[in-house]
Order: C-alpha cells, then sequence, then structure tokens
C-alpha cells in the first residue's frame, strides 16, 4: 500500500506503508545507527516522535524479545529505507514489520532517508504526518501539524508503581523517568538492589527508605515540562545521598539547581558520539538520544562545573556538582549493543556509594 511522509515545510515523501496503517501525526527525528534498531523502537525517550533511521536497511537480524529496553515499543512511527523482510540471525523470533504490527505503530519505507535527513539537519527537527490517504488536502495536513507538541510523554512512560530487583549489596533508587531496562540492569549486574519508582514519586518516599544511591533515569519530552519532579529532584539534591543521573535525570538535576536547558536544533541521536572527559582528555564513543541539553551559560560554577563535552559541536554532556557526590552526564552508559566505552561510570557511582558510606 502506498504511504506518505509529509513534513511541516510542505515536503512530501512517498513510499510504501509498513506496520499500523492508521494515520499519525508526530515530531520527526533522525538516528545514525547501524544496528540496534529494536533498542531504538523500545527506548521510551522516543514517546511522541517518529524515527527516521538513517543506514539504509534495517530489520535484517529480526526482532528478539530479550533485546528490548522496554515492555513495548515507543515512537509514533517509524521511517526506513529498506525493510528486511526475511531476517537471518539465530535469535530472530519475529519480523519487524509483525512488530510494528502488532504494536500498532505506522511507517514508511521506499523513501530517501538520507534527503529527509538532510532536510531535517538543515532546518530543524520538525512535525510530521504519515498517512496511507492519497487524498489528502497539503494545507489542511501542515495546519494540523503546527498545532502538534510532545507533552505528557514521562507520565505516559515511566512505572505505574514501585518495584524491586533483588541484590547484595548497594541499595540503590532508580527514579524511572522513562527508564531503559539496562540502566537497572547494569546496576543489578553489579550486585546492587534496585527499587525503582514512578516518575510522580516524593522525594520524602525515596529518601526514608534511606538508600545507599540514587540514579535519574532518562527519559522522554522537553524537562521544562516536568515542573513537578524537579521540585522532589531539588530535596534529592539537599539529601546526602550520591547521585548519578542520565540523559532526562542530568537535565533535570540541572533546572533543579538554577540552570537552564535549551532544545538542540536536531538532537543527537545515534552510536557514535563523541565526548571528552574534561578531567582526563579521554575521548570515549557514545550512544546517545535527545534533543534538549543545559546550558552551560546558566550553570552557577559554585553549584556545578562540565565534567564532559560533545566533540563535534562543544555541547555540554555531563556535571560534577560541587561539594556533592552528584555526578550527571547527557549520554547512555548503559546502552547496549553500541559502544560500551562509558559503562565505567556505573563503578564510579558503586564507589562513590562506598566512600559516601564511609565517610
Amino acid at each position: 500500500m502506498k504511504a506518505f511522509l509529509i513534513l511541516e515545510d510542505g515536503t512530501v515523501f512517498t513510499g510504501t506503508s509498513i506496520g499500523s496503517k492508521r494515520e499519525v501525526i508526530s515530531e520527526i527525528v533522525f538516528n545514525t545507527s547501524m544496528t540496534g534498531y529494536l533498542e531504538v523502537l523500545t527506548d521510551p525517550s522516543y514517546a511522541g516522535q517518529a524515527v527516521v533511521m538513517t543506514y539504509p536497511l534495517i530489520g535484517n537480524y529480526g526482532i528478539c524479545q530479550e533485546d528490548m529496553e522496554s515492555y513495548k515499543p515507543w515512537p509514533d512511527g517509524y521511517i526506513v529505507r529498506e525493510l528486511s523482510r526475511i531476517p537471518s540471525n539465530f535469535r530472530s523470533e519475529d519480523t519487524i514489520q509483525h512488530f510494528l504490527e502488532i504494536n500498532d505503530i505506522p511507517g514508511i519505507s521506499g523513501i530517501d532517508t538520507r534527503a529527509l535527513t538532510k532536510i531535517l539537519r538543515e532546518k530543524g527537527t520538525m512535525n510530521g504526518m504519515i498517512t496511507t490517504d492519497e487524498g489528502f488536502d497539503l494545507d489542511e495536513v501542515i495546519s494540523r501539524m503546527k498545532t502538534y507538541s510532545v507533552t505528557g510523554v514521562v507520565k505516559a512512560t515511566t512505572c505505574k508503581e514501585s518495584y524491586v530487583l533483588p541484590g547484595e549489596g548497594k541499595r540503590v533508587a532508580l527514579l524511572d523517568l522513562g527508564a531503559k531496562k539496562n540502566i537497572a540492569r547494569s546496576l543489578n549486574e553489579r550486585g546492587c538492589e534496585v527499587t525503582v519508582y514512578p516518575a510522580d514519586t516524593k522525594a520524602e518516599v525515596i529518601l526514608s527508605t534511606n538508600p545507599d544511591g540514587i540514579m535519574l533515569s532518562n527519559g522522554p519530552g522537553d524537562p521544562k515540562e516536568c515542573t513537578e519532579i524537579i521540585k522532589e529532584i531539588r530535596k534529592l539534591y539537599e539529601s546526602q545521598v550520591p547521585i548519578f543521573a542520565i540523559c532526562l535525570g542530568h537535565q533535570l538535576m540541572a533546572l533543579a539547581t538554577g540552570a537552564d536547558t535549551h532544545k538542540l536544533k536536531y538532537g543527537h541521536r545515534g552510536g557514535n558520539h563523541p565526548v571528552k572527559d574534561l578531567e582526563t582528555g579521554r575521548v570515549y564513543i557514545s550512544s546517545q538520544n535527545h534533543g534538549y541539553v543545559v546550558d552551560e551559560d546558566t550553570v552557577d560554577p559554585a553549584v556545578a562545573v562540565p565534567a564532559f563535552v560533545n566533540v563535534n559541536d562543544g555541547t555540554n554532556e555531563g556535571m560534577k556538582y560541587t561539594g556533592k557526590n552528584i555526578f550527571t552526564v547527557q549520554y547512555h552508559p548503559e546502552a547496549c549493543p553500541g559502544p560500551q566505552d562509558s559503562s565505567y561510570l556505573f563503578d564510579r557511582f558503586i564507589n562513590m556509594m562506598e566512600v559516601g558510606k564511609n565517610a
């Protein structure tokens, strides 16, 4: 079946419908990863967005449920150049086409995703529509797209109630802002008992359990929308409990301590982004998925100092908080598959909890 991708600037791409046949309006973003498409599809940070995969062939190793980063896929839509319909992988349990269908995710294949990405790079992230309606009215569609915005996505993606992953080591409270499974798993593999809390959990509830450390997860949407969560994170900041924050958690900690964030032109989404550790000078290859960054010019050096920088564009990739056992990163040290250069950050967090307990 023929399908159309219509952009807010009036550009129309014609291709083939994949997945669900329903119509969807969403924010269109691109990811440059060559592998890990299932992890992309099941990353809650993509809630409210339709994802363009720049690598030309997607789906060639099928679907393996064990690799999912959440219990379901979250993007509003999926856009690819070519979809592999016959996967070749001994672990494959399903095709990506069927996976999209059963999860009601509309998509489009057969379009020039490189040309689409170039538009998004030059003009910036914009809204778009995926539709199979050949009789669409372009002016009417553009008018509808201009009113769309990504809202309420942290509430949609967080867990509904707290749960515990048993462990014999440090006790970590993980605030689920739309967390990928591998964050809790990375802590669990290091022996930690991980208690996962919904995003709206009060700081007093978390602190009353006397955790050895607190983890703030990744998540979707504009960090400034999370006004009530920011207030609770401020209380966590004022405690003496060691804190490690990733992506959205990193942004919310900055906002909770008086800094500001802003939206990037087209964001960082992919598995090959170089970041520099400002303390050691070493460069790591990181996996990233974010559209907002902390504005370093608004950070009070008495509160925090930059710890990592993006080598490509100079934007902030992490903070170290002055006089606190708190550090945060914009990228994903838990990312799997992909570069695992920065998985040591979980070990740093474990060590920080050890030191904090013995202090």
